[in-house]
């Protein structure tokens, strides 16, 4: 039987690659969209034209009850959830002085709280049959900081200190728990970034010289997914093109 990948934020960008991947690999994939959101049934249908047949759940992974709400949808009508990628997130950034307490309740719910919300429902299951991946996007910018996002590094750095402490709890049981942190990946919203300061503060900060490719990092959660990672656990790996080594 195919093991089941849920993959929140799949439709678009380093999402749409994680579900590719996957799906390539012959993982069955299902991916998380808004509630309400119009355009799911379009890129699923999008994504089939071009071969890869994904499923799809609505979910506010910011909210604990929406949360429980998709993993019990998915488990009913595709199967128990036996890999767990939980790379939805957003960015609102200013400087701290301009941060309001909106701003930075809205990128810890979604990008720290959401961890939690996710994993809580299938982690049991997931120990119980004793094998899972719970596979946590952070960033770069959680390892050494960034200007202007105070509310996002928090995010991403409390993110690995939640992979270690449940790494830990579940190392016995066949469940494996990891990090990846990105840098700059050419996803439509760094592309969106103006090309000047692309090209004048970020490009020259990557030994590189050139942003990641979405491709490169679904290939690094695949091989986390994969039984060889069996013995990888509690990691946060960078993928950065050597921006920040540590």
């Amino acid at each position: 039987m195919k093991r089941l990948a849920l993959v929140t934020g799949g439709m678009g960008g380093l999402g749409e690659a994680i579900c590719i991947k996957l799906c390539t690999l012959g993982y069955q994939v299902v991916s998380t969209h808004s509630p309400g959101n119009t355009k799911a049934s379009q890129w699923l249908a999008e994504m089939e034209r071009q071969g890869h047949q994904f499923q799809a759940a609505p979910c506010d992974v910011a909210d604990y009850d929406s949360a429980q709400a998709c993993a019990a949808f998915v488990t009913k009508n595709y199967g128990a959830i036996d890999i767990l990628i939980n790379n939805a997130g957003i960015t609102r950034d200013m400087t701290f002085k301009k941060m309001d307490k909106a701003n930075w309740d809205e990128v810890m719910r979604t990008d720290l709280d959401s961890i939690f919300n996710m994993t809580k429902p299938v982690c049991d299951g997931m120990t119980e049959r004793g094998w899972g991946r719970i596979i946590n996007i952070s960033s770069v910018n959680g390892q050494k900081g960034a200007f202007g996002q105070a509310n996002y590094c928090a995010a991403k750095a409390g993110m690995h200190g939640f992979t270690k402490a449940l790494a830990l709890e579940v190392a016995r049981k066949g469940v494996t728990v990891n990090t990846i942190s990105p840098g700059y990946v050419g996803t439509k919203m760094v592309l969106a970034i103006d090309e000047n300061i692309l090209n004048t503060k970020i490009i020259p900060q990557i030994p590189m010289g050139r942003l990641g490719k979405p491709e490169e990092v679904a290939g690094l959660v695949a091989y986390l997914a994969s039984d060889e990672a069996a013995f990888l656990t509690g990691a946060n790996i960078a993928i950065n093109g050597g921006q920040h080594m540590f």
